[in-house]
């Protein structure tokens, strides 16, 4: 076989795309308005050169000019400082000091910003009128401020406020990057796995009708809308960040496009519901915040589930029960979860979604961290570097759960 039967499709017209290829993916893979926005914009935004570090004063200017625009009165900021920690958003957090009616109150706050393009295309507003949705249902930090198109931020940002806690023992030496295989111990599990649970069930179950929402759509029930909505959206950024082609993906597309579960029930989906991501209290045990909700949706409840119980997330205990997140042994994480919320849990959905879930993994580890890396367009490149040496673990994983259905 000669090199030229083994050339691989000139994929480099991702890197400066032409408005007729946006255009092209755009009606190939229709989805959420607010997603399709946010993936036009990358496109349309890809070819404008890579990232460009800020030093901290520059960010804390910018946070007074944007907050100018928003505070009546005198305020000031102190106490900037970059927070570390995932691989997509720039973080900074401050005091916000402001004189409200003749006097001065304190707060601590946090900016979250995107970098010019990062592993996961995500809308700031949609994370921010999640938070400000839920604030009442399950602990989250309060939103206060959003910067919707990146009018006084180079990108898009919001700020909401700062919550104290921790994502795991401050004395253990287990988990790995983001929080994943987090050993709590015995003694902290039961308490935090209540309340794993309960907020879990409390976001399934929220009554949607008493919120208002302008980035997210509702899926109708009865549909396969919430199925379909994700596929489009993983195989669009597949199309628009890949570097080659891997016939896995285009099996594991045809498969989920002939096999799309029909919804049964809308609820919020926070999109990546696991250990790492929310905040707790040594002292008292007590979750004080669920944070990360760029993935968030409404949706189908087997999508959190199906991430939720995967296998990378968890660890074996003392005696060699897989624990869900650390947290709870997998069988009674259903059962406990069926009685909390009143809902089934559909064996058939939750595979569905698995593969789903590993269709998206690739895409973030293979594709979308090798294009924003090769561009430079995240102050996070090294870390993408790492992050797509995963993708054939990732590939495996999808290999593995489609030859269960295939």
């Amino acid at each position: 076989m000669t090199n030229a039967t083994l050339a691989l499709p000139d994929r480099d017209w991702a890197d400066d795309p032409t408005d007729t290829q946006i255009e092209h993916l755009r009606a190939l893979y229709p989805t959420e308005p607010e997603v399709d926005r946010t993936l036009t914009r990358k496109m349309k935004r890809r070819a404008l050169g890579p990232y460009r570090r800020m030093d901290l004063d520059e960010f804390v200017r910018c946070v007074e000019s944007f907050l100018s625009t928003r505070i009546d009165g005198s305020f000031r900021v102190s106490d900037a400082r970059w927070f570390t920690g995932g691989v997509s958003k720039i973080q900074m957090g401050f005091t916000l000091h402001r004189n409200e009616s003749g006097e001065w109150t304190s707060e601590q706050m946090v900016v979250r910003m995107d970098p010019a393009e990062g592993s996961n295309a995500t809308s700031r507003l949609r994370e921010f009128e999640l938070v400000a949705a839920v604030q009442d249902t399950i602990p989250v930090p309060q939103p206060h401020f959003i910067d919707t198109d990146g009018q006084y931020f180079p990108e898009p940002a919001l700020i909401y406020s700062y919550v104290c806690g921790v994502t795991k023992p401050s004395a253990t030496t287990t988990g790995k990057i983001s929080g994943l295989g987090t050993n709590f111990g015995p003694g902290t599990r039961e308490s935090l796995a209540d309340q794993f649970l309960s907020y879990l069930a409390a976001l399934h179950t929220f009554d949607l009708s008493a919120a208002t929402f302008t980035s997210l759509a509702q899926p109708r029930v009865g549909t396969d809308d919430a199925a379909r909505w994700l596929l489009n959206q993983a195989r669009r950024t597949w199309e628009e960040d890949r570097a080659a082609d891997l016939p896995l993906m285009d099996v594991a597309e045809q498969w989920m496009r002939h096999n799309l579960p029909v919804l049964d029930h809308a609820g919020i989906v926070h999109g990546d519901y696991r250990s790492g991501n929310f905040l707790y209290d040594e002292s008292t045990l007590e979750i004080t915040a669920w944070l990360d909700w760029e993935r968030g949706h409404l949706g189908d409840r087997h999508r959190d589930l199906a991430w939720t119980t995967q296998s990378t997330f968890g660890h074996h205990d003392e005696h060699g029960r897989y624990l869900v997140c650390g947290l709870i042994p997998e069988d009674d994480f259903y059962r406990r979860y069926e009685q909390a919320t009143g809902l089934p849990v559909d064996p058939d959905r939750i595979r569905f979604y698995k593969i789903l879930n590993a269709y998206q993994i690739v895409v973030s580890t293979m594709a979308s961290a090798h294009r924003v890396a090769k561009l430079g367009k995240s102050h996070q490149d090294v870390v993408l570097c790492r992050v797509k040496g995963m993708a054939a673990v990732a590939a495996d994983e999808l290999n593995t759960l489609l030859s269960e259905v295939l």
